[in-house]
């Protein structure tokens, strides 16, 4: 594989202020802007060990609009230039100021086929501050497993499908092909998860456009008492609830849903499932989503 992690996320927002308060109120993440330097109009949000995870940018619009991968060498990293080039897709070294704010040592910039802006980066740069919740989250489960996952709205699903396998060199984990109502003549919307290390799935591309960019972003916690806590401080903050806890079928993530300010959802979870040796796991369709739990419906009633 090319990519080895999810390594941070941009979001775009018309009120930073109420995500420097979502970030840290509710998800439980460290504002770190301060210490950032010409951070200007952005909050910088910081999980654990790495300087940051999520940036939230001044914009004239909420969704999300940047994502960073992480390779784990310079030679890495140039593999996937290589492999960009080789597609034919246009791709370009970042500058030295560029690759300052972001705390890496180099970087590449490039979109893919549904236009989503990607950095690919190598060597982050880290003085291994300790992470300190201002509401107690002991930790995040990222590491190798990288920040989290995301899922991405993909109307030209076999173009990304293509793109994330062939040229990044991400695996498919599992699948799920989707009707939203009983009839037989709704379009069917696939939904593929795929992996670039042992965390189940870092990505995952939805059959659906999406007008904040993104589907979801998952932060996984160390045990399920986080994830209870972080749904009682989004009850106390009134953020709206847009699925009820469950455990996924698929990665085994015991989780809740809530709205961001951005209008993408965040899962909050824990007890995610990791593979060890991909060559022994064996690919499947789904036809459920979670063993039990996760009723989307009440997304559907604000």
């Amino acid at each position: 594989m090319t990519i080895n992690s999810l390594g941070y996320l941009g979001v775009s927002s018309t009120n930073i202020e109420e995500w420097r308060d979502f970030g840290t109120a509710v998800l439980g993440l460290q504002d770190v802007s301060q210490s950032m330097a010409d951070c200007g109009d952005t909050v910088f949000l910081k999980m654990d060990e790495q300087p940051f995870r999520l940036l939230v940018q001044a914009g004239g619009g909420d969704h999300l609009n940047l994502i960073g991968w992480e390779t784990v060498s310079e030679q890495a990293l140039q593999n996937v230039s290589e492999r960009l080039t080789a597609a034919g897709t246009a791709w370009e070294w970042g500058s030295p100021e560029l690759c300052a704010a972001r705390r890496v040592q180099s970087l590449i910039a490039f979109k893919d086929p549904s236009g989503m802006q990607h950095e690919a980066f190598w060597g982050r740069i880290s003085d291994f501050a300790v992470f300190n919740s201002p509401v107690g989250v002991a930790g995040f489960v990222t590491g190798d497993q990288g920040m989290g996952h995301v899922v991405l709205p993909a109307a030209q699903f076999d173009e990304m499908t293509t793109f994330f396998t062939e040229v990044l060199g991400f695996g498919l984990s599992d699948l799920m092909k989707l009707r939203f109502t009983p009839d037989p003549e709704e379009p069917i919307k696939r939904l593929w998860f795929m992996h670039c290390n042992r965390r189940h799935h870092s990505l995952g591309l939805f059959e659906m456009p999406m007008p904040a960019q993104c589907v979801h972003l998952m932060l996984e916690v160390r045990n399920i008492d986080e994830v209870g806590r972080c749904n009682d401080r989004r009850i106390q903050a009134g953020t709206p609830l847009t699925g009820t806890l469950g455990r996924h079928c698929n990665d085994h993530m015991v989780s809740f849903y809530m709205r961001s300010p951005a209008g993408f959802d965040i899962e909050y979870g824990a007890e995610g499932r990791t593979i060890d040796d991909w060559s022994r796991y064996a690919v499947f369709e789904s036809t459920a989503a979670s063993y039990w739990g996760h009723d989307f419906s009440v997304g559907q009633t604000d």
